[in-house]
């Protein structure tokens, strides 16, 4: 005798739909993000902190190294029609840079150097790069990174006021186009945490391509516009951006491999790498 077959379940209601995600962000907040955090700049009640802020932010931070090359641009050229001397000047304008972007590259710059030449295990480099103080590799690094910008500026005075002054814009471009190809797609956060986590891989790897290209672009159309040989200078601002983002992929890459990722001190530490590097090569170039 067969058995009568249990009747048919009724339907589960449907659940609760999913959360909205958020909503997509315009230029308005790339800009705020960008410069929000990389500059002392202020932009109103603060930036949207969400993954489609910190993308179109990234994107945009190529437009805060803008605006702080600018400025400090602008104080060389005072203090150079001043005749207050190149070194005075060089020093001022480094310090102006700094002060711009609240220091925050320099402390990375220190704290990556710190965790780096401890030669501890991932965990243990992180907490050392998460102290407040600076150790002794972050002092050494410092005082060589910014005695080496300094000193190119110096020379870099001595080939034209116009020279100089492009090179101060193109560093600071270059150093936050960096910032950009270091939160391509492929290279991860080291912590859960933090500005780096809020960043890391938040721009696709066609897209930081794409403002490297058109940094690289400007790059040597700027060196051809100044340079003393129109094709000369091209060549010379072409390669100063790629050899400056070269650097830091280097950079990212030894971290990646040390800490499993990058952090807010490794970005620090990218934009003071590619800045220093676009400064040598253009003094380089130029002799």
């Amino acid at each position: 005798m067969n058995a009568t077959p249990p009747p048919p379940r009724p339907p589960l209601p449907p659940g609760p739909p999913p959360p909205p995600g958020p909503p997509p962000a315009s230029a308005r907040d790339g800009l705020r993000f960008a410069f929000g955090t990389l500059t002392v700049l202020p932009v109103g009640d603060g930036p949207r902190w969400d993954r489609a802020a910190a993308r179109a932010g990234m994107l945009c931070a190529p437009l805060a190294g803008l605006a702080i090359g600018l400025a400090a641009a602008a104080v060389s050229w005072v203090f150079l029609e001043l005749e207050a001397g190149w070194l005075l000047t060089a020093v001022l304008t480094v310090a102006v840079t700094a002060a711009l972007s609240r220091g925050l590259h320099l402390d990375g710059l220190a704290d990556v150097a710190d965790g780096l030449g401890s030669g501890r295990p991932a965990d243990e480099a992180l907490r050392i790069m998460k102290r407040s103080d600076i150790g002794p590799f972050g002092v050494v690094t410092l005082v060589l990174t910014l005695l080496t910008q300094v000193a190119a500026l110096y020379e870099l005075y001595g080939h034209g006021r116009a020279a100089a002054v492009t090179a101060v814009v193109l560093a600071a471009v270059t150093s936050r186009t960096a910032l950009t190809w270091a939160c391509r797609a492929g290279v991860p956060a080291a912590r859960a945490e933090g500005l780096g986590a809020a960043v890391a891989e938040s721009v696709s790897a066609r897209a930081a391509l794409t403002a490297a290209g058109a940094v690289a672009v400007a790059a040597a159309v700027a060196g051809a516009l100044t340079g003393d040989r129109a094709g000369a200078g091209a060549v010379i601002g072409l390669c100063a951006v790629v050899l400056a983002l070269s650097a830091a992929e280097a950079l990212v890459r030894h971290c990646g491999r040390r800490f499993g990722g990058v952090t807010g001190d490794v970005l620090g530490a990218v934009v003071e790498t590619a800045a220093t590097v676009t400064l040598l090569v253009l003094t380089v170039g130029a002799t």
